[in-house]
């Protein structure tokens, strides 16, 4: 999210987070503070292999509340970041990125148990998230880590019959982006209206 208006417009609609994209290649890339931030649900922060300096900032800048790494960020990666938000007093939800494309994709989230407060599994793509394609979920049937997780990767109008179907007792929720937009950035506010519903 970007524009003042449409965070308003999509705050309004209950949702709990709202991702802001500080990975200067991506074509939802926030490059300044929007006019208006979100009040009524958490803010977070979307980095791919950034500085610790710069997510503390941006944390600081946004009164971000979540900070998603979708890199290659690892376990001293974590540590480290927890350390420098904790000399400046933030305390936030962190939350790690993992795109699977077979069931054995999923070992390399082990080594952060207790380590992230979430993970986020995503669809493979050349760059880092953004797809709009959907990964086979049943795959997640092989999950046993008692870590919380999102899902996410391509979910859009038409996956409402899938995640009926679909259950994890660590799923937590689910991330709505790519087939929500009318541009990069830009959600259409009816369509997630509608799909909420």
């Amino acid at each position: 999210m970007r524009d003042a208006a449409n965070i308003r417009e999509v705050e309004a609609l209950g949702i709990d987070w709202m991702g802001f994209i500080f990975y200067p290649k991506s074509a939802r890339y926030c490059a300044e503070v929007p006019s208006y931030l979100p009040t009524r649900c958490k803010r977070v922060g979307v980095f791919v292999n950034a500085g610790i300096e710069d997510v503390v900032k941006h944390v600081g800048d946004y009164g971000l509340q979540v900070v998603q790494l979708h890199g290659d960020e690892d376990r001293l990666y974590v540590m480290k970041l927890r350390q420098a938000l904790g000399a400046v007093d933030h305390v936030c939800t962190i939350v790690k990125a993992f795109s699977l494309s077979k069931p054995e994709d999923l070992q390399a989230c082990e080594p952060l148990v207790g380590f992230v407060d979430y993970f986020l599994f995503d669809t493979p793509t050349a760059g880092y998230g953004g797809s709009g394609k959907q990964f086979d979920w049943s795959m997640l049937s092989q999950y046993h880590c008692m870590t919380p997780f999102l899902l996410s990767g391509g979910i859009g109008p038409d996956s409402r019959a899938d995640l009926s179907r679909f259950e994890h007792p660590c799923c937590e929720g689910i991330d709505l982006n790519s087939k929500f937009e009318k541009a990069p950035g830009l959600k259409d506010v009816a369509a997630l209206r509608k799909f909420l519903k």
